[in-house]
């Protein structure tokens, strides 16, 4: 703090916050995790690898704060629903983000199975809605405002070239909506929701990908007008900006990080 007040850099502090993220022990996830944990927020964290999550806990106690884990398959609805109720149970949450996802299937529209359309839409889009219902209603009910922050994709603006399980882009697309319509709905009561919509990264997800089919990933790539993939790391700042005050009156917005993937 200034002599004259706080500084712009206090406005994206988060002491005494706490985060509940899913898929936060890996990937964009734990990026984002480190990032708020940096800021001052405690973390709870829900993945389904215990050694990840012990993991990134430790990284996050490092920075001297505190940090507690679940294990639980978010992307049932079954363990979705536990980890929220298991989280709500050890204190008030006033950052949520919506991390959980993924394509996992390469499969054209006319051959993917009911099964697994209805897995993955769970996956991507239920996950969603039901931590934003249970985290979020419970920030509602609190009266003290808070922050939710949906990791969508570009792929809910544009379908990806040369690969199918269009399940991705139908639920990420799903999800913007979801948050500008929950948004708008939850603007009145102090708590903002917000998406990010990441473009190519090189996530473990992604890093299989480029060894089982490295022409979707070249393909890709070599469409990114700044020449290359972005890190995890790349999602922190803007992590901790949604999560802060520093974005007080932005809600409803869909923000692109994507090296201008979608400009073409």
């Amino acid at each position: 703090m200034s002599a004259t007040g706080p500084t712009v850099l206090d406005r994206f502090r988060l002491d005494g916050k706490r985060l509940f993220i899913t898929g936060g022990s890996r990937g964009l996830g734990r990026e984002m995790a480190l990032a708020i944990a940096e800021a001052g927020a405690d973390v709870v964290l829900v993945g389904r690898d215990a050694n990840s999550l012990a993991r990134t806990a430790a990284d996050i106690r490092a920075r001297s704060r505190q940090a507690w884990t679940l294990q639980a398959d978010a992307g049932t609805p079954e363990g979705c629903t536990r980890a929220c109720q298991d989280a709500l149970a050890l204190g008030p949450i006033d950052i949520l983000i919506n991390n959980i996802g993924g394509r996992r299937v390469n499969v054209p529209i006319e051959e993917e199975t009911l099964a697994d359309w209805q897995a993955l839409m769970d996956l991507n889009l239920t996950s969603t809605f039901l931590c934003t219902k249970l985290v979020g209603g419970a920030m509602l009910a609190r009266g003290r405002g808070g922050r939710v922050i949906n990791i969508a994709s570009v792929s809910g603006l544009i379908a990806n070239r040369g690969v199918g399980g269009r399940h991705y882009e139908t639920a990420k697309a799903a999800v913007l909506q979801f948050t500008r319509a929950t948004a708008a709905d939850w603007a009145p009561r102090g708590v903002t929701v917000n998406a990010i919509l990441p473009g190519g990264f090189m996530t473990e997800p992604n890093q299989r990908w480029a060894r089982e089919q490295p022409e979707i990933i070249r393909t890709f790539e070599s469409q990114v007008p700044m020449g290359a993939f972005g890190q995890p790391e790349d999602l922190g700042p803007l992590a901790v900006y949604l999560a802060s005050d520093a974005s007080r009156y932005m809600t409803g917005a869909a923000l692109v990080i994507d090296g201008g993937y979608t400009l073409w």
